[in-house]
């Protein structure tokens, strides 16, 4: 049997067609090369259109079928990623009513924070493990609050997996792990939060069916299988978030295990079997793929939005014709600390870890006579590796402490300049292994069809590249700690 998963990120949609007895990636395929837009109205706001996910899927699976090293037909489940936190309103022709509000999108965090209080913070906090902060049921919302038109027009509320599944299905539905992931769940009583609802005043119709991540949500209607060169009634057997994904394709998940992605957003996601939160909500607990009501697993996760965003901006505005390759070789040209160079790398959006601040991006200690653009380089990557030291600390605090993380060698992770300030400034060793966000939803859908007999049985093959161990703490930690003074100096300033 082979295996379609689909990765709908920010920048692009990825496919990749596996087979399911060898574990084999047989073509992957993205679309857009180029990064897709985000649309931004105002300050602080990110949105993108839901039918642009569909075209470049579509797109996707085109160009992944020409490679002609595989029969389409062959296809026997389809297993869907996504980025996590977006929301997609549609009516009852299954139209979208809007662009999503996408994960980046700040215009919530004061309707979350007054969710917050009103509901009750111990309450928020040991029933949903999160202030209803900026997430998906703030961003209804605002919608509620300000296209109230629009608002009573919705049939169904999703999130963007749900949306591509529903294009090819025909069929809405959701699960634990994405109510959760929208703050919509209730752990104490196990089922949808009445707290969010009654305070919200959202109609319980607008939730979709809820099934397990790993099962059966919908199958391939025969004129979208047509137009993609697929067999008809091909079922969608698994759907999620992008960082519970990256965690099961890095085969973390049992309570301990630590994955981390350094993408557009930089992540460390650690699977836990306690209903554990952070007082502050600066990082937040979800429901983990493998989460059940006899076997409760949680993922632990710390996001921060300005990793690669802000690797992809110092490329446009000081890099101009360089590849990313040739910026990593020009970063480690550069000596440890970058000659004082220090770079604060908040600058898209709210941060959750920073109490949903808007902190931005802030470059400090400029010598005009001294620092050059590889400076500039290597201090953008150890600004976002000192970010994540920041976060992992508090982390640390809610008993999350990680002896190893696993990571795909991929985006920053393929600069040995980030890896290593990352290991040294975290002080964790790192174990890289080639994995991939549209293989891990291709093994998701293995897994919900039943074509493993466990989940552990899904990664047999999967291989560690390296370890990547931590051997210059000495020198990283008083750049690190001058680092985390300016950006609490500049905390206390906003």
């Amino acid at each position: 049997m082979l295996l379609l998963g689909i990765d709908i990120g920010t920048s692009s949609i990825k496919v990749s067609v596996v087979d399911a007895q060898t574990q084999d990636c047989l073509a992957s395929a993205q679309y857009p090369e180029e990064e897709s837009d985000i649309i931004s109205p105002k300050p602080g706001w990110a949105e993108q259109s839901p039918e642009m996910w569909w075209e470049h899927a579509k797109a996707a699976i085109h160009k992944a079928n020409a490679t002609g090293v595989y029969n389409p037909k062959d296809i026997g489940a389809i297993g869907i990623a996504y980025q996590m936190h977006g929301l997609v309103v549609v009516n009852k022709e299954q139209q979208p009513l809007r662009n999503s509000i996408i994960w980046c999108d700040s215009r919530a965090v004061e309707i979350g924070n007054k969710a917050f209080k009103a509901i009750g913070e111990e309450k928020s906090l040991s029933r949903l493990l999160n202030s209803p902060g900026n997430f998906t049921a703030s961003k209804l919302a605002w919608v509620k609050a300000n296209e109230p038109e629009l608002y009573y027009n919705i049939d169904k509320i999703m999130l963007p997996g749900d949306f591509v599944a529903m294009k090819l299905t025909r069929s809405i539905t959701t699960s634990v792990s994405a109510l959760s992931e929208g703050v919509f769940w209730d752990f104490k009583e196990d089922q949808l939060s009445g707290d969010v609802l009654d305070y919200y005043k959202f109609e319980k119709s607008l939730i979709p069916e809820i099934n397990p991540v790993f099962s059966e949500h919908g199958t391939v209607q025969q004129d979208v299988a047509d137009e993609l060169g697929l067999k008809a009634g091909i079922p969608v057997t698994y759907k999620s978030g992008d960082q519970p994904n990256n965690a099961l394709s890095l085969n973390v998940l049992k309570p301990g295990e630590v994955a981390a992605t350094a993408g557009t957003s930089g992540v460390i996601y650690g699977v836990s079997d306690k209903l554990i939160y952070d007082p502050q909500s600066r990082v937040n607990t979800f429901a983990h793929v493998n989460y059940g009501e006899q076997q409760k697993r949680l993922g632990v996760l710390l996001c921060i939005n300005g990793t690669g965003s802000i690797n992809r901006w110092i490329r446009n505005t000081a890099g101009a014709g360089l590849s990313y390759s040739d910026m990593n070789e020009l970063a480690g040209s550069v000596s440890i600390g970058s000659n004082g160079l220090r770079v604060i790398p908040f600058g898209n959006g709210a941060e959750r870890m920073l109490n949903n601040k808007i902190v931005g991006t802030h470059f400090h200690n400029i010598d005009l006579n001294l620092h050059s653009r590889a400076h500039m380089f290597r201090a953008v990557q150890e600004g976002i590796a000192f970010a994540f030291r920041y976060g992992l600390d508090i982390m640390r605090e809610s008993g999350m402490n990680p002896s190893i993380i696993r990571a795909g060698k991929a985006n920053l992770f393929l600069s040995k300049t980030f890896t290593e300030a990352f290991v040294n400034a975290t002080h964790v060793p790192v174990e890289l292994y080639q994995n991939d966000g549209s293989v891990g939803a291709a093994l998701g859908a293995g897994i919900g069809v039943k074509a493993f007999s466990s989940e552990e049985e899904a990664f047999t093959n999967s291989k560690k590249l390296q370890v990547v161990e931590p051997r210059a703490m000495e020198q990283y930690e008083p750049a690190y700690q001058e680092w985390k003074a300016l950006l609490e100096k500049q905390l206390n300033q906003n």
